[in-house]
């Protein structure tokens, strides 16, 4: 038996009917009400592939407004689908989801029929395969400026379900959209903390005390060289392609060093033999030793190792750091992500065209250290926990687009 391929592989539960072939003109209609502009109806801007929106700041809205009483401009509302005939290449069609606008007479405007739910087709009508289906009907030979009249625009046909999936189906799609929206918020609200945390949580300007500190603390800092907060501070091993193994030991290369957070990346993991590891007297990485990666994006960032549970070493443009006892390696990883310390490695940066900072200047750079370990350890432990919320609400940012992206793939045909 020939399985129906005019339903999509995910629907909601009820719904089990064949989707139709439509006509784009079976399922929207032109509104052309024309009128100046007005407060109820303000001017707005067509953005391709998302309808209406304010128009920018180099408008000078007084001009406008003179203008507006002797030039007629067509009217929307929201709901409306914006279709302009010249941006076939990139994206002729937008759905208002502002409300009350007037828009310029070049577009046509476009309303729901009764049949149609516009959240539902203002996804259905970006979709990649409507808009190959749209260049069958392009005018013009030339790439960029190719166009399609309103009167062929509408006779394109597309499968549409009944107009309650459409609704169920736009319904659902916005609410993941308003998900991906918050933790968007939260993801870049808690970004912002940190940076202002990481500005004022150590001292600035030749200041010998931050701006923000814990209770109970009261002692100036002190700038410390790098290297002598360490008892530990040397470049990983000069690995070729043909020392390499498929097991053995860890080769933590520059791409699994993040800022402040080691990047696993399991597909392009490196090794070692046991036998290479000791005829080259490779330099071991333990978890908790800070690695600063010497060369971009960006140059000096540095993570600390966590346990793998196998023996590591890492690349030679990998610095291995090892804090001494009364220094604290999340402390110093913090201050190793700061737009300070980047501004100075950028000061210090050489080679041609992919420079990198040395180990010897490095080592060099000043860290402002309070003068116990305590309130180090409290300021390393207050800005992981703040990285670790980062990193939850990016993971949940990223596992909705995931679903949004496999959605818009399965719930339409």
């Amino acid at each position: 038996m020939v399985e129906n391929t005019n339903k999509p592989a995910i629907r909601f539960a009820g719904f089990t009917e064949a989707w139709e072939q439509r006509k784009v003109g079976e399922l929207l209609m032109e509104r052309n009400e024309q009128a100046p502009m007005s407060d109820e109806y303000p001017l707005m801007a067509f953005i391709a592939n998302e309808g209406v929106a304010p128009k920018g700041e180099r408008y000078d809205r007084s001009s406008l407004v003179s203008d507006a009483e002797n030039k007629l401009y067509k009217r929307t509302e929201f709901g409306d689908f914006i279709y302009s005939s010249n941006n076939l290449e990139t994206g002729s069609i937008g759905l208002n989801k502002y409300g009350k606008a007037s828009i310029s007479p070049v577009y046509s405007i476009f309303q729901p029929t009764g049949i149609a739910d516009s959240d539902f087709l203002g996804r259905r009508l970006v979709r990649k395969d409507f808009i190959n289906a749209m260049v069958k009907w392009r005018q013009g030979v030339i790439y960029g400026q190719w166009r399609i009249h309103e009167s062929d625009f509408v006779k394109i046909e597309i499968s549409v379900p009944s107009v309650e999936e459409q609704r169920n189906i736009g319904a659902y799609l916005d609410n993941l959209d308003n998900l991906i929206t918050l933790h968007q918020r939260k993801y870049e609200k808690l970004v912002c903390i940190k940076k202002s945390c990481l500005e004022k949580m150590f001292p600035k300007n030749g200041a010998k005390v931050p701006e923000i500190r814990f209770s109970g603390f009261a002692d100036v800092w002190e700038q410390r060289k790098l290297a002598d907060l360490c008892e530990k501070f040397t470049d990983g091993d000069w690995i070729e392609s043909k020392d390499q193994s498929g097991s053995g030991v860890r080769l933590v290369q520059t791409g699994n060093v993040g800022v402040t957070e080691y990047l696993d990346k399991p597909n392009n993991m490196k090794w070692v033999s046991l036998e290479t590891f000791e005829r080259l007297h490779c330099e071991e990485v333990f978890p908790g030793d800070l690695l600063i990666s010497r060369l971009p994006e960006p140059a000096g960032r540095a993570c600390i190792m966590p346990k793998l549970g196998i023996k590591m070493i890492t690349a030679v443009d990998c610095t291995i750091v090892r804090t001494k006892s009364d220094y604290c390696n999340e402390f110093l990883v913090q201050y190793l992500s700061s737009q300070s310390y980047f501004n100075e490695v950028n000061t210090a940066l050489a080679g041609g065209t992919r420079q990198r900072i040395s180990r010897s200047n490095l080592a060099s750079f000043d860290v402002p250290t309070p003068s116990t370990f305590e309130e180090q350890q409290q300021i390393g432990t207050f800005l992981r926990n703040l990285d670790n919320l980062i990193t939850l609400h990016l993971r949940e940012l990223e596992k909705l687009k995931n679903i949004k992206k496999a959605m818009l793939e399965r719930m339409f045909i």
